[in-house]
């Protein structure tokens, strides 16, 4: 990215931005605000890492697939303040950065790392939603949210952003364990009934876990399997199978059964296929 900028190869354009990209943190300093992106493997590395990125006041907005490690900070109850191992073991980025820091973040853009530093995006729309945990409505969301927006990206700011994260959690749930299984897309996997059976299962699971925690996500099973039936591009977690990169069945998965087992939630499909990928994972090295 140093020699050749960041290259997006959209539907409808393709672009080279010219960035100031570095791998060691401590040459870039404080930053008004970081998103991190990373897949959850690599929560780790950031929690090593992003020390001097940070201000007193720096937003950090963790714009990840999966359940976010702040997840009860400000949640309210008998969960309030829990920590999640699977998600981030040793508390690591609990305490490299601190929940009161923490930004929820929910993306939805299908993209491809084509070669280093160049990124096919296979959606015409991508939208970003942002939340505070304590589900406020506050001005360092639209700092954040203004630049991203006068660039085109389309950003919501949520007042709900764990509605927001089951919303996509839920269609990661549902489709993510089966195409790691079969090794194919979403049309090829939903083409057999049986599969759109356990689909529609892990669907209702994952709702009454979500209803649980206080989060009513309002969602058209059918709808939601018919987009799947109709998607060709492969989810991220079957290209890091594929390409031998690790894989996020801690912070999606793993994460998503912790979650159910703390509400007091029967999940057997979703357990069931949860197990069985991370056999696959495991075989391959990548868990």
């Amino acid at each position: 990215m140093r020699a050749h900028g960041l290259r997006i190869q959209a539907p409808d354009d393709e672009f080279t931005a010219r960035v100031a990209a570095s791998d060691d943190p401590a040459t870039l300093g404080r930053q008004d605000a970081v998103i991190v992106t990373v897949k959850a493997p690599a929560l780790p590395s950031v929690a090593a890492g992003i020390a001097p990125l940070l201000g007193p006041g720096t937003p950090v907005a963790f714009v990840m697939n999966g359940i976010p490690w702040w997840y009860f900070h400000a949640h309210g109850g008998a969960l309030e303040g829990r920590r999640l191992p699977a998600v981030d073991p040793g508390d690591a980025v609990w305490n490299a950065v601190g929940p009161a820091q923490a930004i929820g973040g929910v993306v939805y853009s299908a993209c491809t790392v084509i070669s280093p530093g160049v990124i096919q995006v296979a959606n015409r729309r991508s939208r970003l939603v942002l939340g505070e945990p304590d589900r406020s409505a506050s001005p360092r969301i639209e700092a954040i949210a203004a630049p991203l927006r006068a660039a085109g990206f389309e950003v919501e700011a949520s007042t709900d952003i764990r509605t927001a994260i089951w919303a996509k959690l839920l269609t990661n749930l549902a489709s993510g364990p089966l195409v790691v299984l079969a090794r194919a897309a979403p049309r090829e996997v939903l083409a057999e009934p049986a599969c759109v059976a356990a689909s529609r299962a892990v669907f209702a699971e994952g709702l009454a876990v979500a209803a649980a925690l206080g989060c009513r996500v309002v969602m058209d099973i059918d709808k939601q399997i018919n987009a799947l039936q109709a998607m060709t591009h492969r989810p991220s977690i079957l290209q890091d199978l594929q390409l031998g990169r690790p894989m996020e069945v801690a912070g999606i998965l793993d994460g998503a059964l912790e979650l159910a087992r703390l509400a007091g939630v029967s999940t057997p499909v979703l357990a069931m296929l949860v197990a069985l990928t991370r056999v696959r994972a495991r075989e391959a090295g990548l868990y």
